[in-house]
C-alpha cells in the first residue's frame, strides 16, 4: 500500500506541472526513437550483407590466378596465366571436400539482337555455376555437358539484358551476335539485383566457358575457378586440399609461393559483418548521446522540484515521513518520467524505422533485444540522474525545510 501511495503522489505531482513533465521526458523520447532507430539500420545494414554475400553462392571458394612479377614489381592477383580447365577438372576429381566446381573465364562486348545492341560481360561458365551461385532459370533452360564439350553457341541471358534486347518479345530460340558470332538465346535468369558492391548482377550473359575461350577470348586460360565445399565446416578443408593439389600440379616447390590465389566466402562475410556492427555501434553510441542529454534534463527538472517543494519535504519530514521514503519518491518520480518517455520513444522509434525504410529503401529490423536495450538504458538513466536529487530533498533538515520560503 505505501508503494501505491508514492507512486499516486509521484503521478499528482508530475500531473500538476503537465508541460514540464513533457518537455522534460522529451529528451528520453527523442534519445530512446534514435537509439531504436539506429539499431534498426544496423540490423538491416547486417541483413543486407549477409544477404549479398548469400548471393555469392553456398559454401564458395574462389580460385584466381596468383600475381605475376618483373623486375621485383608485383602486379597484383590475377595477372598469371595459371589457371586452366584441366585445374577445375582435378579439383572436382581429387578433393574430396569439393562438391562443385565451374570454370569461369570473362569476355566483353557489344550485344546485338535485330536493331538493338546493350554492352554487356559475358561470362563462360560450367553446369556446376549455377548449384554454387544458388541461382536458376526463370525461362527456358541451361546449357549441358554436351553444350560445353561441343563448345556450342548457346548462352542464358540475364534479366537485365533480357529486358534490353527483347523488351517486347521472348527471347528464348532468338539468336543474337556476340563479337559478329552468332549465339542462340536458350534462357534466361531468375532477377539476383545488385551485389554488395552496388554492380547489377543481371547485367550478365552465360555461356559454356570453352565456347567463350575457343570463340570469344581465344585464350586458354580461366579468370578463375568457383568451387563449392560440400557443407561450411568442410570449407577450410576443402581449401587446404585445393592448395595442395594446385601447388602440386604447377610443380611449386616448398620454398616457392602459390601461383594462384584462394578467397574463402567465410572470411568476406566475417570481415563484412565486422564492418556492419561496427558500424551498428557507432550509430547506437552516437544515438545514446541523446539518451545522457535527455537524463541531464531529468536531473536538472528534479532538482528544481526538490528546491520549489522543499517546504513541502518538511512538513512530510514533521509528520514523520523518513528519509528513505523522501528518497523512494523522488526518485519513483524520475523513474516515471524516464519509463514513460521510454515507451513512447520505443513507439516513436518503430514509426522512424518503418518511414525510413519505406522513403529511402533500406532495410531496417526493430529486434527485441533494441528494445529491450533501450528500455532498460532509459530506466538507469532515470535512477542515475534521478538519485541526486532524490538524495539532496531525502537529506534536507526538516527545520531548515519548514522556514523556506
Amino acid at each position: 500500500m505505501k508503494i501505491i501511495n508514492i507512486l499516486s503522489t509521484a503521478f499528482r505531482s508530475l500531473y500538476r506541472n503537465k508541460l514540464r513533465s513533457i518537455l522534460t521526458m522529451l529528451g528520453i523520447i527523442i534519445g530512446v526513437a534514435a537509439v531504436i532507430t539506429m539499431l534498426a539500420i544496423g540490423q538491416g545494414a547486417q541483413y543486407s550483407v549477409k544477404e549479398q554475400i548469400n548471393a555469392l553462392g553456398t559454401n564458395v571458394l574462389i580460385v584466381f590466378p596468383g600475381s605475376s612479377q618483373q623486375r621485383g614489381v608485383r602486379k597484383g592477383a590475377g595477372t598469371m596465366t595459371t589457371l586452366t580447365d584441366n585445374d577445375a577438372k582435378a579439383i572436382l576429381d581429387e578433393c574430396p571436400a569439393v562438391a562443385y566446381v565451374s570454370p569461369v573465364t570473362r569476355s566483353g562486348g557489344q550485344i546485338i539482337a535485330g536493331n538493338l545492341n546493350w554492352f554487356t560481360a559475358i561470362d563462360g561458365v560450367g553446369i556446376d555455376y549455377m548449384a554454387i551461385r544458388n541461382w536458376s532459370v526463370e525461362y527456358g533452360e541451361f546449357f549441358s555437358e554436351q553444350d560445353i564439350k561441343s563448345a556450342a553457341k548457346v548462352c542464358v541471358l540475364g534479366s537485365t539484358v533480357a529486358k534490353n534486347l527483347f523488351p517486347d518479345s521472348d527471347p528464348i530460340d532468338k539468336n543474337i551476335r556476340i563479337r559478329n558470332v552468332p549465339f542462340k538465346v536458350i534462357g534466361v535468369l531468375t532477377s539476383k539485383g545488385q551485389n554488395a558492391m552496388g554492380q547489377d548482377q543481371d547485367d550478365i550473359i552465360l555461356a559454356p566457358y570453352t565456347t567463350v575461350l575457343r570463340r570469344l577470348s581465344r585464350y586458354p586460360y580461366l579468370r578463375q575457378i568457383l568451387v563449392s565445399a560440400v557443407s561450411s565446416k568442410e570449407i577450410p578443408v576443402a581449401q587446404r586440399q585445393i592448395e595442395e593439389l594446385l601447388r602440386m600440379r604447377h610443380k611449386i616447390q616448398s620454398f616457392e609461393p602459390d601461383d594462384f590465389t584462394i578467397r574463402n566466402q567465410t572470411d568476406i562475410a566475417n570481415a563484412a559483418t565486422k564492418t556492419s556492427k561496427a558500424l551498428t555501434i557507432l550509430l547506437a553510441s552516437i544515438a545514446s548521446v541523446s539518451l545522457l542529454v535527455g537524463g541531464i534534463g531529468i536531473m536538472n527538472i528534479m532538482l528544481v522540484s526538490v528546491t520549489e517543494r522543499t517546504r513541502e519535504i518538511g512538513i512530510r519530514m514533521s509528520v514523520g515521513a523518513k528519509s528513505k521514503d523522501i528518497l523512494t519518491q523522488f526518485l519513483i518520480e524520475a523513474m516515471v518520467l524516464s519509463l514513460i518517455g521510454g515507451m513512447v520513444g520505443i513507439l516513436f522509434g518503430m514509426v522512424a524505422a518503418q518511414l525510413i525504410s519505406n522513403i529511402a529503401g533500406w532495410p531496417t529490423f526493430v529486434t527485441a533485444f533494441s528494445i529491450f536495450l533501450s528500455f532498460g538504458f532509459s530506466i538507469l538513466v532515470g535512477i542515475f540522474f534521478g538519485f541526486y536529487p532524490a538524495r539532496k530533498a531525502a537529506f534536507l533538515d526538516p527545520i531548515d525545510a519548514l522556514r523556506y520560503e
